[in-house]
């Protein structure tokens, strides 16, 4: 039995107030500004339903009536008729504003439009979310979309192309569980942690180019953050400072195998024996420039003298030639370099954690100050009783109440909406700057006139922006997601309605799980996966691609599978690394609870880039440099409910053809991380589909390689 955290049962699945019959007898003015005639079989009698604002009307609506979303305080607006009539005369569900409603608004105010759903003494209760009480229920069915019979002409305000689909409500199931402890976000405390975040990106550059002569292999540092936090028991939401082991395995990694240099893939003969001289002068020099053994030094430079006379008398080689070369010095050299180098690299770890820990200090003392002067207390904060019982999946909640915001200025140049606080502006276009406000609206429940949107925009855009980086394309491989058709085959297919890991700025469904309760919650997030325990449901999962973070989702996939009867199902899009294989990938394979994998070949598939919010049209898509491994984890009765049959897997892989918009990849945060960044070699494009049932659990079948 699933139940609504306010307390209503149903036995049956509730039911959406979409319909079998949508009529169009509507003039052409109502059809674009997004209503539709529908017919409720409830009721049995027509209703009007718009599909931008979600508003359902018993009557016709007014000609002339303003749009909530594009013109929130009606000031290009035709006044309705019968403005004058009394409350009790309005039979359209419309409903005169209070004149509270009309009092001046907060400086940092974003007016909030309204919903309104009719309400008649059949109204059944039904489950719904405590984000939107009585909005919209949350249906346990992939039904189709209401009303959507013709697509209208996009107003000025609707970005002409739609990376998402909010319409989509969720079929996970979890137990409801109490509101966080974490410190509500605020603009001030916000640009302090961005300040030190970059601060300490300068620390971590200067000791790699200081101790080891070299620059930070991209985004290492971003990776770092991402494996910090699957054992970091700390407070602050972005930096780490209570990790066990204080060394990162994924930092020392990665600047290991750019010592003595970084390699980089070759493509022509004169860049294999450039950087094969390279190798060789630079693993000389740290040998002779630190406290190696005797042996060491005798076997480092005997391999290097017997490089360098190589190089002087074969001038016929080929690219072949200097790269089986310098694998071979790599293999002589690179265990005695590693142990000179060994333990200043360790400092680096150390160094940058340790700061990073008292950065995390400091930033907490401050919100705290912040909030002790806004009279808001951590402490005492009463503690929610919490039923056990199981209900849809919700957005986060804070415990703590969010203290008054600054003003936050909105301006918009073409088509992006800059928001600046105390001269630090961010940017996202229009048509996401929507999106946020329609999450918003869907999620936050304790600022109804969206007097603290603004801040919070900013906020989340901010620590975003941070976590990115300020390369060229820094991190943007990080948020990449799929291709909006694989969306919609994976939900038309396999009712696939949650993302595992997605932000409010990149999302598909407005159900998800992402990095940053704190900011993310009002926008419609469910928290960091790894604490997210669903009971059913069927998800997507495209993690960020660092090693260690995946590991972890493979034990939260095993353990919430192993746990559940109720249908549940895991669909994991991971690159296929083979050169060595990851721990997450090889473990996929192995796991009892694989129904079908799947290789979609390198560059033969692409990504959308975890810049959308703010790239170019023509920039939104780039290719994958990678060979993506899709793999189905579904305990026995989420295998019967979506079973990956050989038909439905066609539709993915059609939904997976390249469309030729797409560009190169935008950098290495794209192809791989650690070791494999550093491979001097060329990617190949493997057309390989596997399909295999799980090898220990027999029930799935052996449908034919696609």
């Amino acid at each position: 039995m699933v139940m609504s955290p306010t307390g209503s049962t149903s036995q049956a699945a509730p039911f959406s107030p979409s319909t079998s019959k949508p009529i169009q007898e509507l003039p052409d003015e109502l059809i674009q500004a997004g209503w539709s005639k529908c017919w409720s079989k409830r009721e049995n009698r027509p209703y009007y339903f718009n599909r931008f604002t979600n508003q359902s009307l018993w009557e016709m609506p007014v000609l002339g009536q303003h749009d909530v979303i594009s013109d929130p305080l009606g000031l290009n607006a035709a006044p309705a008729s019968g403005e004058a009539i009394s409350d009790a005369s309005l039979g359209n569900g419309q409903r005169k504003r209070h004149p509270s409603e009309d009092a001046q608004a907060g400086p940092n105010s974003f007016k909030r439009p309204k919903v309104e759903i009719p309400a008649t003494p059949t109204t059944p209760t039904i489950p719904i979310s405590p984000s939107t009480p009585g909005v919209k229920p949350w249906v346990n069915t992939t039904d189709e979309k209401q009303g959507q019979t013709s697509v209208p002409a996009p107003a000025p305000y609707r970005p002409s192309v739609v990376y998402w689909d909010l319409d989509i409500q969720t079929n996970a199931v979890i137990r409801e569980r109490a509101p966080a402890d974490h410190l509500p976000p605020h603009p001030e405390i916000e640009l302090q942690r961005a300040q030190l975040t970059t601060k300490l990106r300068q620390h971590y550059h200067e000791l790699c180019s200081q101790r080891e002569g070299i620059e930070p292999p991209r985004e290492s540092f971003n990776r770092w953050l991402l494996e910090r936090k699957v054992v970091d028991k700390g407070l602050d939401p972005l930096l780490p400072s209570e990790c066990d082991p204080v060394i990162s395995p994924s930092m020392f990694r990665e600047i290991m195998n750019d010592i003595p240099i970084r390699l980089s893939r070759i493509k022509y003969k004169e860049e294999a024996r450039k950087l094969l001289f390279k190798y060789a002068e630079a693993a000389k020099k740290m040998i002779d420039s630190r406290n190696a053994t005797p042996d060491s030094r005798k076997v480092v430079k005997w391999n290097v003298e017997d490089t360098m006379n190589w190089l002087r008398r074969d001038h016929s080689a080929s690219k072949e030639d200097y790269m089986d070369r310098l694998e071979h010095l790599r293999k002589q050299c690179g265990p005695h370099v590693a142990s000179v180098a060994k333990d200043s690299v360790e400092g680096i770890c150390s160094k940058i954690y340790h700061i990073s820990a008292e950065y995390v200090r400091r930033i907490r003392q401050a919100h705290l100050t912040l909030l002790k002067d806004c009279n808001i207390s951590v402490d005492g904060t009463e503690s929610t009783e919490v039923q056990d019982r199981l209900v849809y999946c919700y957005p986060v909640r804070l415990s703590i109440p969010s203290p008054p915001q600054p003003r936050v200025e909105l301006h918009f140049e073409n088509d992006v909406a800059c928001l600046r606080y105390k001269g630090e502006m961010v940017k996202v276009n229009r048509g996401h700057f929507n999106k946020l406000e329609l999450l918003y609206r869907y999620s936050c429940i304790d600022d109804p006139r969206f007097e603290k949107f603004l801040s919070r925009v900013w906020c989340l855009i901010k620590r975003y922006q941070v976590m990115f980086g300020s390369g060229v394309n820094e991190g943007s491989g990080l948020q990449g997601a799929l291709p909006v058709p694989v969306f919609e085959a994976l939900h038309k297919q396999f009712g696939v309605t949650f993302e595992c890991f997605a932000s409010p700025l990149n999302c598909y469904f407005k159900q998800f799980c992402s990095a940053f309760p704190d900011t993310d919650g009002f926008f419609g997030s469910r928290g960091p996966f790894l604490s997210f325990s669903p009971a059913s449901g069927s998800f997507e999962a495209n993690p960020p691609f660092c090693e260690e973070f995946m590991d972890a989702m493979v034990t939260h996939f095993e353990d919430l599978l192993e746990h559940s009867s109720e249908p549940l199902s895991f669909i994991i899009f991971v690159p296929e690394w083979r050169d060595p294989p990851t721990p997450a990938l090889t473990r996929m394979e192995a796991s009892r609870f694989r129904r079908h994998q799947m290789i979609v070949s390198a560059f033969e598939h692409e990504y959308r880039s975890g810049s959308q919010h703010i790239c170019k049209r023509e920039e939104m898509y780039y290719k994958s440099v990678h060979g993506t491994a899709v793999i189905f984890l579904q305990n026995n009765a989420g295998f019967s409910k979506w079973e990956p049959t050989t038909e439905r897997i066609q539709e993915i892989l059609a939904a997976y053809k390249v469309s030729g918009r797409s560009l190169p990849s935008p950098g290495p945060s794209s192809t791989s991380t650690g070791d494999k960044d550093s491979k001097p070699v060329v990617e190949r494009s493997s057309a390989r589909s596997q399909d295999n049932s799980s090898p220990v659990d027999k029930t799935a079948p052996d449908t034919t390689n696609i």
